[in-house]
Protein backbone atom coordinates (compact mmCIF):
# COMPACT_ATOMS: atom_id res chain seq x y z
CA UNK A 1 0.00 0.00 0.00
CA UNK A 2 1.49 3.91 -0.71
CA UNK A 3 1.65 5.87 1.71
CA UNK A 4 -1.32 8.09 1.79
CA UNK A 5 0.08 11.00 2.84
CA UNK A 6 2.48 11.08 -0.18
CA UNK A 7 -0.85 10.55 -2.27
CA UNK A 8 -1.91 13.32 -0.15
CA UNK A 9 0.68 15.98 -0.77
CA UNK A 10 1.57 15.27 -4.08
CA UNK A 11 -1.05 13.72 -6.27
CA UNK A 12 0.12 14.56 -9.20
CA UNK A 13 2.79 13.16 -9.08
CA UNK A 14 1.97 10.08 -7.79
CA UNK A 15 -0.47 9.58 -10.86
CA UNK A 16 2.23 10.47 -13.32
CA UNK A 17 4.47 7.74 -11.41
CA UNK A 18 1.80 5.25 -11.50
CA UNK A 19 0.78 6.12 -15.25
CA UNK A 20 4.38 5.03 -16.25
CA UNK A 21 3.10 1.69 -14.60
CA UNK A 22 0.16 1.76 -16.81
CA UNK A 23 -2.24 2.26 -14.07
CA UNK A 24 -4.73 5.50 -14.00
CA UNK A 25 -5.49 7.01 -10.81
CA UNK A 26 -8.47 8.16 -10.24
CA UNK A 27 -7.90 11.48 -9.00
CA UNK A 28 -11.81 12.71 -8.71
CA UNK A 29 -12.32 9.79 -6.72
CA UNK A 30 -9.74 10.39 -4.59
CA UNK A 31 -10.25 13.70 -3.87
CA UNK A 32 -14.23 13.68 -3.91
CA UNK A 33 -13.59 11.17 -0.85
CA UNK A 34 -11.19 13.90 0.71
CA UNK A 35 -13.45 16.46 0.65
CA UNK A 36 -16.11 14.58 2.56
CA UNK A 37 -13.53 13.20 5.38
CA UNK A 38 -12.40 16.79 5.47
CA UNK A 39 -16.38 18.15 5.75
CA UNK A 40 -17.27 15.75 8.60
CA UNK A 41 -13.80 15.81 10.36
CA UNK A 42 -14.94 20.19 10.46
CA UNK A 43 -18.58 19.46 11.33
CA UNK A 44 -17.19 17.31 14.23
CA UNK A 45 -14.99 19.47 15.81
CA UNK A 46 -17.53 22.03 15.43
CA UNK A 47 -20.39 20.39 17.24
CA UNK A 48 -17.57 19.13 19.63
CA UNK A 49 -16.97 22.54 20.63
CA UNK A 50 -20.53 23.23 20.82
CA UNK A 51 -20.93 20.58 22.89
CA UNK A 52 -18.19 22.03 25.53
CA UNK A 53 -19.92 25.20 25.09
CA UNK A 54 -23.22 23.83 26.48
CA UNK A 55 -21.18 21.85 28.97
CA UNK A 56 -19.87 24.54 30.53
CA UNK A 57 -23.38 26.39 30.44
CA UNK A 58 -24.50 23.19 32.32
CA UNK A 59 -22.19 23.56 35.22
CA UNK A 60 -22.75 27.25 35.63
CA UNK A 61 -26.85 26.78 35.75
CA UNK A 62 -26.19 23.75 38.10
CA UNK A 63 -23.92 25.88 40.40
CA UNK A 64 -27.13 28.38 40.37
CA UNK A 65 -29.27 25.80 41.07
CA UNK A 66 -30.92 26.26 37.64
CA UNK A 67 -32.88 24.01 36.14
CA UNK A 68 -30.58 22.32 32.74
CA UNK A 69 -33.39 19.56 31.18
CA UNK A 70 -33.46 21.67 28.08
CA UNK A 71 -29.95 22.00 27.62
CA UNK A 72 -29.23 18.46 28.25
CA UNK A 73 -31.43 17.40 25.50
CA UNK A 74 -29.33 19.84 23.55
CA UNK A 75 -26.30 18.02 24.38
CA UNK A 76 -27.80 14.61 23.70
CA UNK A 77 -28.52 15.82 20.58
CA UNK A 78 -25.28 16.45 19.66
CA UNK A 79 -24.25 13.47 20.82
CA UNK A 80 -26.45 11.22 18.59
CA UNK A 81 -24.99 13.48 15.27
CA UNK A 82 -21.42 12.51 16.41
CA UNK A 83 -22.44 8.71 16.71
CA UNK A 84 -23.77 9.64 13.01
CA UNK A 85 -20.54 11.90 11.90
CA UNK A 86 -18.29 8.48 13.17
CA UNK A 87 -20.19 6.04 11.33
CA UNK A 88 -20.02 8.34 8.07
CA UNK A 89 -16.40 8.68 8.53
CA UNK A 90 -15.45 5.24 9.02
CA UNK A 91 -17.00 4.23 5.88
CA UNK A 92 -15.25 6.96 4.05
CA UNK A 93 -12.19 5.43 5.83
CA UNK A 94 -13.00 1.95 4.75
CA UNK A 95 -13.49 3.07 0.60
CA UNK A 96 -10.57 5.28 1.18
CA UNK A 97 -8.63 1.96 2.36
CA UNK A 98 -10.20 0.06 -0.60
CA UNK A 99 -9.35 2.31 -2.90
CA UNK A 100 -5.66 2.43 -1.65
CA UNK A 101 -5.38 -1.78 -1.94
CA UNK A 102 -6.01 -1.27 -5.19
CA UNK A 103 -2.70 0.81 -6.30
CA UNK A 104 0.44 -0.73 -7.39
CA UNK A 105 3.27 0.11 -5.88
CA UNK A 106 5.04 3.69 -7.24
CA UNK A 107 8.10 3.03 -9.12
CA UNK A 108 12.00 3.36 -8.04
CA UNK A 109 13.35 6.26 -9.94
CA UNK A 110 16.07 3.80 -11.61
CA UNK A 111 13.41 1.96 -13.36
CA UNK A 112 13.50 2.13 -16.82
CA UNK A 113 9.92 4.00 -17.89
CA UNK A 114 8.16 1.83 -20.52
CA UNK A 115 4.83 -0.38 -21.31
CA UNK A 116 6.18 -3.65 -21.32
CA UNK A 117 8.77 -6.63 -21.45
CA UNK A 118 9.93 -4.59 -24.73
CA UNK A 119 11.33 -1.68 -22.58
CA UNK A 120 13.14 -4.05 -20.41
CA UNK A 121 17.07 -3.20 -19.43
CA UNK A 122 19.40 -5.96 -20.53
CA UNK A 123 22.64 -5.93 -17.83
CA UNK A 124 24.11 -8.90 -18.75
CA UNK A 125 24.94 -12.31 -20.43
CA UNK A 126 26.44 -14.81 -18.72
CA UNK A 127 27.24 -18.66 -20.17
CA UNK A 128 27.75 -19.87 -23.59
CA UNK A 129 25.03 -21.12 -25.75
CA UNK A 130 24.73 -24.18 -26.31
CA UNK A 131 25.65 -25.63 -29.86
CA UNK A 132 24.28 -28.92 -30.88
CA UNK A 133 25.45 -31.15 -33.86
CA UNK A 134 21.71 -33.02 -33.78
CA UNK A 135 17.94 -31.91 -34.03
CA UNK A 136 17.28 -30.51 -30.14
CA UNK A 137 14.49 -31.65 -28.67
CA UNK A 138 12.27 -30.10 -26.04
CA UNK A 139 11.90 -30.97 -22.56
CA UNK A 140 8.41 -32.58 -23.58
CA UNK A 141 9.91 -34.77 -26.26
CA UNK A 142 12.91 -35.65 -24.10
CA UNK A 143 10.67 -36.31 -21.23
CA UNK A 144 8.49 -38.82 -22.27
CA UNK A 145 10.95 -42.03 -22.50
CA UNK A 146 12.71 -40.56 -19.17
CA UNK A 147 9.37 -40.24 -17.05
CA UNK A 148 8.41 -37.17 -17.94
CA UNK A 149 4.60 -38.03 -17.69
CA UNK A 150 2.29 -35.48 -18.62
CA UNK A 151 -0.69 -37.91 -20.04
CA UNK A 152 -1.42 -39.49 -16.44
CA UNK A 153 -0.96 -35.80 -14.75
CA UNK A 154 -3.80 -34.90 -17.07
CA UNK A 155 -5.83 -38.07 -16.41
CA UNK A 156 -5.38 -37.26 -12.75
CA UNK A 157 -6.05 -33.80 -12.51
CA UNK A 158 -6.02 -32.64 -15.69
CA UNK A 159 -4.06 -29.76 -18.06
CA UNK A 160 -1.10 -28.10 -16.43
CA UNK A 161 0.04 -30.69 -14.11
CA UNK A 162 2.70 -33.08 -14.81
CA UNK A 163 3.27 -36.79 -12.77
CA UNK A 164 7.32 -37.27 -12.93
CA UNK A 165 8.72 -40.49 -12.47
CA UNK A 166 11.93 -42.55 -12.36
CA UNK A 167 15.53 -40.84 -12.18
CA UNK A 168 13.57 -37.41 -13.65
CA UNK A 169 11.51 -37.25 -10.55
CA UNK A 170 14.79 -37.74 -8.69
CA UNK A 171 16.49 -34.92 -10.22
CA UNK A 172 13.55 -32.59 -9.53
CA UNK A 173 14.26 -33.00 -6.21
CA UNK A 174 17.77 -32.87 -6.46
CA UNK A 175 17.13 -29.49 -7.62
CA UNK A 176 15.20 -28.32 -5.61
CA UNK A 177 17.47 -29.90 -2.28
CA UNK A 178 20.55 -28.10 -4.04
CA UNK A 179 19.11 -24.88 -4.16
CA UNK A 180 17.90 -24.52 -0.92
CA UNK A 181 21.43 -26.38 0.64
CA UNK A 182 22.67 -23.60 -1.39
CA UNK A 183 21.08 -20.40 0.37
CA UNK A 184 20.80 -21.79 3.76
CA UNK A 185 24.91 -22.82 3.74
CA UNK A 186 26.59 -20.24 1.59
CA UNK A 187 24.11 -17.75 1.57
CA UNK A 188 23.26 -17.36 5.23
CA UNK A 189 19.34 -18.16 4.69
CA UNK A 190 17.09 -19.65 7.78
CA UNK A 191 15.77 -22.12 6.52
CA UNK A 192 11.61 -22.57 7.05
CA UNK A 193 9.07 -24.86 6.37
CA UNK A 194 5.73 -22.44 5.66
CA UNK A 195 1.94 -23.77 5.46
CA UNK A 196 0.94 -23.90 2.15
CA UNK A 197 -2.70 -22.58 2.79
CA UNK A 198 -3.04 -19.29 4.02
CA UNK A 199 -6.16 -16.61 5.09
CA UNK A 200 -7.22 -14.04 3.90
CA UNK A 201 -4.86 -11.57 5.72
CA UNK A 202 -1.92 -12.83 4.31
CA UNK A 203 -2.99 -12.11 0.77
CA UNK A 204 -4.02 -9.14 1.62
CA UNK A 205 -0.49 -8.65 3.29
CA UNK A 206 1.91 -9.01 0.22
CA UNK A 207 -0.35 -7.66 -2.20
CA UNK A 208 -2.13 -10.84 -3.76
CA UNK A 209 -5.52 -9.45 -2.79
CA UNK A 210 -8.04 -7.73 -3.62
CA UNK A 211 -6.39 -7.35 -7.31
CA UNK A 212 -5.55 -10.67 -8.14
CA UNK A 213 -7.93 -12.92 -6.53
CA UNK A 214 -8.94 -14.95 -9.96
CA UNK A 215 -5.00 -16.35 -9.89
CA UNK A 216 -5.70 -18.11 -6.44
CA UNK A 217 -7.07 -21.19 -5.74
CA UNK A 218 -9.66 -20.84 -2.96
CA UNK A 219 -10.69 -23.80 -0.56
CA UNK A 220 -13.26 -23.96 1.71
CA UNK A 221 -12.06 -24.33 5.58
CA UNK A 222 -15.65 -23.82 7.56
CA UNK A 223 -18.62 -21.92 6.09
CA UNK A 224 -17.16 -18.86 7.14
CA UNK A 225 -13.66 -19.15 7.01
CA UNK A 226 -11.94 -19.88 3.51
CA UNK A 227 -8.23 -21.03 2.89
CA UNK A 228 -5.84 -20.02 -0.18
CA UNK A 229 -3.14 -22.11 -1.47
CA UNK A 230 -0.16 -20.34 -1.66
CA UNK A 231 0.64 -18.77 -5.01
CA UNK A 232 4.27 -18.96 -3.55
CA UNK A 233 6.20 -18.93 -0.32
CA UNK A 234 6.26 -14.97 -0.02
CA UNK A 235 2.97 -14.50 1.17
CA UNK A 236 3.94 -16.56 3.98
CA UNK A 237 7.38 -15.94 4.80
CA UNK A 238 6.75 -11.87 4.38
CA UNK A 239 3.96 -12.64 6.98
CA UNK A 240 5.42 -14.35 9.56
CA UNK A 241 6.34 -10.42 10.53
CA UNK A 242 2.51 -8.88 10.16
CA UNK A 243 1.62 -7.09 13.33
CA UNK A 244 5.30 -7.32 14.52
CA UNK A 245 7.71 -4.65 15.77
CA UNK A 246 11.60 -6.45 15.17
CA UNK A 247 14.07 -5.00 17.15
CA UNK A 248 16.75 -3.33 14.92
CA UNK A 249 19.62 -5.33 15.65
CA UNK A 250 17.69 -8.54 14.58
CA UNK A 251 17.51 -7.09 10.94
CA UNK A 252 18.21 -8.46 8.13
CA UNK A 253 16.29 -11.47 8.74
CA UNK A 254 17.17 -13.98 5.68
CA UNK A 255 14.63 -16.33 4.86
CA UNK A 256 14.12 -18.94 2.45
CA UNK A 257 11.98 -21.75 2.10
CA UNK A 258 11.34 -25.08 -0.53
CA UNK A 259 7.78 -25.37 -1.56
CA UNK A 260 5.33 -25.98 -3.96
CA UNK A 261 3.21 -22.97 -5.09
CA UNK A 262 -0.38 -23.29 -7.10
CA UNK A 263 -1.53 -20.68 -9.58
CA UNK A 264 -4.84 -20.88 -11.69
CA UNK A 265 -2.72 -18.99 -14.51
CA UNK A 266 -5.83 -17.14 -15.17
CA UNK A 267 -4.66 -14.48 -17.43
CA UNK A 268 -2.04 -17.01 -19.06
CA UNK A 269 -4.93 -18.88 -21.30
CA UNK A 270 -3.04 -20.06 -24.19
CA UNK A 271 0.01 -19.89 -23.41
CA UNK A 272 2.77 -21.92 -22.79
CA UNK A 273 0.03 -24.76 -22.74
CA UNK A 274 2.65 -27.44 -23.78
CA UNK A 275 5.29 -28.54 -20.79
CA UNK A 276 6.04 -27.52 -17.78
CA UNK A 277 7.11 -23.95 -18.12
CA UNK A 278 3.66 -22.51 -17.06
CA UNK A 279 1.70 -24.45 -14.55
CA UNK A 280 -0.68 -25.07 -11.65
CA UNK A 281 1.36 -26.69 -9.41
CA UNK A 282 5.33 -26.39 -9.04
CA UNK A 283 8.17 -26.37 -7.17
CA UNK A 284 10.01 -23.28 -5.92
CA UNK A 285 12.87 -22.05 -3.44
CA UNK A 286 12.32 -18.54 -2.00
CA UNK A 287 14.11 -15.98 -0.59
CA UNK A 288 12.58 -13.21 1.45
CA UNK A 289 14.64 -10.75 3.13
CA UNK A 290 13.34 -8.17 6.00
CA UNK A 291 15.45 -4.92 6.33
CA UNK A 292 15.71 -1.63 7.49
CA UNK A 293 14.86 0.75 4.55
CA UNK A 294 18.81 2.26 4.29
CA UNK A 295 19.52 -0.98 3.12
CA UNK A 296 17.27 -2.78 1.09
CA UNK A 297 18.74 -1.77 -2.57
CA UNK A 298 22.06 -3.25 -1.55
CA UNK A 299 20.04 -6.59 -0.39
CA UNK A 300 18.11 -6.70 -3.51
CA UNK A 301 21.97 -6.68 -5.35
CA UNK A 302 22.75 -9.57 -3.12
CA UNK A 303 19.76 -11.56 -3.58
CA UNK A 304 20.35 -11.44 -7.51
CA UNK A 305 23.37 -12.54 -6.79
CA UNK A 306 22.49 -15.41 -4.79
CA UNK A 307 19.93 -16.78 -7.87
CA UNK A 308 23.13 -15.71 -10.15
CA UNK A 309 25.37 -18.21 -8.38
CA UNK A 310 22.59 -21.20 -8.58
CA UNK A 311 22.29 -20.73 -12.21
CA UNK A 312 26.73 -20.81 -12.28
CA UNK A 313 26.91 -23.36 -10.46
CA UNK A 314 24.64 -25.63 -12.78
CA UNK A 315 26.78 -23.96 -15.72
CA UNK A 316 23.30 -22.92 -17.07
CA UNK A 317 23.23 -20.10 -20.01
CA UNK A 318 21.25 -16.44 -18.23
CA UNK A 319 20.55 -12.96 -19.00
CA UNK A 320 19.80 -10.01 -16.44
CA UNK A 321 17.84 -7.67 -17.28
CA UNK A 322 15.68 -4.49 -15.28
CA UNK A 323 12.40 -4.63 -15.85
CA UNK A 324 10.34 -1.38 -16.94
CA UNK A 325 7.92 0.30 -14.88
CA UNK A 326 5.00 -1.51 -17.07
CA UNK A 327 6.37 -5.23 -16.72
CA UNK A 328 6.67 -4.82 -12.75
CA UNK A 329 4.72 -7.12 -10.54
CA UNK A 330 1.78 -5.18 -8.50
CA UNK A 331 4.20 -4.73 -5.17
CA UNK A 332 7.38 -3.96 -6.35
CA UNK A 333 8.96 -0.99 -6.63
CA UNK A 334 11.89 -2.51 -8.63
CA UNK A 335 12.37 -6.04 -9.86
CA UNK A 336 15.14 -8.12 -11.69
CA UNK A 337 14.45 -11.04 -13.55
CA UNK A 338 16.78 -13.61 -14.73
CA UNK A 339 16.03 -15.42 -18.13
CA UNK A 340 17.91 -18.93 -18.96
CA UNK A 341 18.65 -20.26 -22.09
CA UNK A 342 16.02 -22.97 -23.33
CA UNK A 343 17.39 -24.13 -26.42
CA UNK A 344 13.94 -25.81 -28.25
CA UNK A 345 12.75 -21.96 -27.82
CA UNK A 346 15.49 -20.40 -28.85
CA UNK A 347 15.15 -17.76 -26.24
CA UNK A 348 15.81 -16.81 -22.29
CA UNK A 349 12.99 -17.60 -20.52
CA UNK A 350 12.29 -15.85 -16.88
CA UNK A 351 13.56 -18.36 -14.46
CA UNK A 352 13.47 -15.57 -11.32
CA UNK A 353 11.92 -12.20 -10.60
CA UNK A 354 13.68 -10.75 -7.16
CA UNK A 355 12.20 -7.56 -6.09
CA UNK A 356 12.14 -4.47 -3.20
CA UNK A 357 8.83 -3.73 -2.14
CA UNK A 358 10.64 -1.10 0.15
CA UNK A 359 7.74 -0.44 2.26
CA UNK A 360 4.31 -1.04 0.57
CA UNK A 361 3.92 -4.61 1.81
CA UNK A 362 4.96 -3.56 5.49
CA UNK A 363 2.39 -0.48 5.35
CA UNK A 364 -0.23 -3.41 4.66
CA UNK A 365 1.24 -5.92 6.98
CA UNK A 366 2.12 -2.81 10.14
CA UNK A 367 5.55 -4.46 9.96
CA UNK A 368 7.87 -2.18 12.07
CA UNK A 369 11.03 -2.17 13.90
CA UNK A 370 12.06 -0.06 16.69
CA UNK A 371 14.84 2.30 16.11
CA UNK A 372 17.75 3.22 18.34
CA UNK A 373 15.85 6.60 18.56
CA UNK A 374 12.64 4.35 20.02
CA UNK A 375 10.27 5.26 16.98
CA UNK A 376 8.92 2.60 15.26
CA UNK A 377 10.06 2.29 11.43
CA UNK A 378 8.30 0.51 8.67
CA UNK A 379 10.43 -2.19 7.22
CA UNK A 380 11.28 -3.05 3.90
CA UNK A 381 10.71 -6.51 2.29
CA UNK A 382 12.60 -8.24 -0.69
CA UNK A 383 11.41 -11.67 -1.98
CA UNK A 384 13.22 -13.47 -5.14
CA UNK A 385 12.84 -16.97 -6.57
CA UNK A 386 15.94 -19.20 -6.14
CA UNK A 387 15.01 -20.49 -8.09
CA UNK A 388 11.96 -22.03 -9.60
CA UNK A 389 12.57 -25.86 -9.66
CA UNK A 390 10.62 -26.98 -12.57
CA UNK A 391 12.35 -24.45 -15.60
CA UNK A 392 15.35 -25.48 -13.95
CA UNK A 393 14.45 -28.73 -14.49
CA UNK A 394 13.78 -27.51 -17.84
CA UNK A 395 16.56 -25.60 -18.62
CA UNK A 396 18.78 -28.92 -17.24
CA UNK A 397 17.36 -31.31 -19.71
CA UNK A 398 17.23 -29.04 -22.90
CA UNK A 399 20.53 -27.70 -22.36
CA UNK A 400 22.40 -30.64 -21.38
CA UNK A 401 20.82 -33.15 -23.84
CA UNK A 402 23.04 -35.51 -26.10
CA UNK A 403 22.05 -37.26 -29.31
CA UNK A 404 21.07 -40.31 -27.68
CA UNK A 405 18.58 -38.40 -25.99
CA UNK A 406 19.90 -38.53 -22.19
CA UNK A 407 20.42 -35.54 -20.08
CA UNK A 408 24.25 -34.89 -18.63
CA UNK A 409 23.40 -34.39 -15.11
CA UNK A 410 25.02 -31.18 -13.64
CA UNK A 411 28.49 -31.73 -11.79
CA UNK A 412 26.67 -30.41 -8.56
CA UNK A 413 23.73 -32.15 -8.82
CA UNK A 414 25.75 -35.63 -8.93
CA UNK A 415 25.94 -36.23 -5.24
CA UNK A 416 21.83 -35.93 -4.85
CA UNK A 417 21.71 -38.47 -7.46
CA UNK A 418 24.09 -41.71 -5.99
CA UNK A 419 26.98 -40.26 -7.97
CA UNK A 420 24.91 -40.70 -11.48
CA UNK A 421 26.09 -38.56 -14.30
CA UNK A 422 23.81 -39.17 -16.89
CA UNK A 423 19.64 -39.89 -17.06
CA UNK A 424 18.90 -42.53 -19.86
CA UNK A 425 15.83 -44.48 -20.89
CA UNK A 426 14.12 -45.23 -18.08
CA UNK A 427 14.00 -48.94 -17.41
Amino acid sequence: MIDLNVLRENTDQVKKSLKNRGFELDVDFFQQLEQQRKDIQIKTQDIQQERNSLSKQIGILKAKGEDTEKIMQQVASISTRTKDYEIQLQDIQQQLNDFLLNIPNLPHKSVPIGPDEKSNLLLKKIGDIPKFNFEVKDHVDLGNSLGLDFETAIKISGSRFVFMKHDIARLHRAIGQFMIDTHVEKHNYMECYTPFLVNNESLLGTGQLPKFGQDLFLTKKTDNENLYLIPTSEVSLTNSVRDEILEEESLPIRMTALTPCFRSEAGSYGRDTRGMIRQHQFDKVEMVQITKPEDSYRALDEMLSHAENILQALELPYQVVTLSTGDMGFAAAKTYDIEVWIPSQNQYREISSISNCEDFQARRLKSRYKNADGKNILVHTLNGSGLAVGRTLVAIMENNQNAQGEIIIPKVLSKYMNGNKIIAKAK
